[in-house]
């Protein structure tokens, strides 16, 4: 298919540049498609879940999940504010520590 892009317009350019540009993206769409579906069709034909085998979040839930660890330290002013004592210190962990406090009255 051949187009005497010369004799066109500006404006029948932009047009055929959009058309292009959206006729990319629906072929992109439908080879990922496929791609997928024949990676399914592999992965399955070994007798495991595509999942699985990229280690995505759904096959990482299958698994060993971890639990959130629990709270070892509370600010006395906001008790809704706790800290595990794992990661940053929250700011008013930091304050404590700077005004002197014993971090042991803080513990739960």
């Amino acid at each position: 298919m051949e187009y005497d892009l010369d004799s066109l317009s500006r404006k029948e350019l932009q047009a055929l540049q959009k058309k292009v540009a959206k006729a990319l993206d629906t072929l992109d769409d439908r080879e990922r498609a496929a791609a997928l579906k024949a990676a399914k069709q592999a992965a399955a034909a070994h007798g495991f879940d595509l999942s699985e085998l990229t280690g995505s979040a759904s096959a990482k839930a299958k698994g060993k999940s971890r639990s959130k660890s629990p709270a070892k330290y509370r600010n006395p002013t906001n008790p809704d504010q706790t800290w595990t004592g794992r990661g940053r210190k929250p700011e008013w962990f930091k304050k404590a520590e700077e005004n002197g406090v014993d971090l042991s009255t803080l513990e739960i």
